[in-house]
């Protein structure tokens, strides 16, 4: 009875979820410079293009969950530490000692 539950709602959320996730991780990836990749000294854009787009493939085709998890540990991987590398290198990161608060002719809140 209490798989029904999970059957009929949670689950296919949570796979329409991985699926939006690892398409959004794809398209980052197929974004970015193939030279962003060897600067931050990650794998290369092929590589994760590749594993990111089996993974797209596996939640909208084949539904297997252990697969699915594969593949959002994958997509978890470029998001949290990939990405944010190719942004630093391709200057999208924000500068150091720099301040939410930052303009472009200095601090806004009178340097404090």
């Amino acid at each position: 009875m209490l798989m029904n539950g999970f059957d009929n709602g949670v689950l296919p959320l949570l796979g329409f979820a991985m699926l939006a996730l690892a398409v959004v991780a794809f398209v980052l990836a197929l974004l970015a410079r193939e030279d962003a990749y060897r600067a931050a000294d990650k794998q290369s854009k092929t590589f994760w293009l590749v594993i990111l787009g089996v993974t797209v493939v596996v939640d909208f085709f084949l539904g297997m969950l252990f697969l699915e998890i594969a593949g959002l540990v994958a997509t978890i991987v470029f998001l949290v530490d990939v990405r944010p590398a190719l942004k630093q290198v391709s200057g999208g990161g924000r500068r150091s000692g720099g301040s939410s608060s930052d303009g472009p002719y200095g601090p806004y809140n009178g340097g404090r």
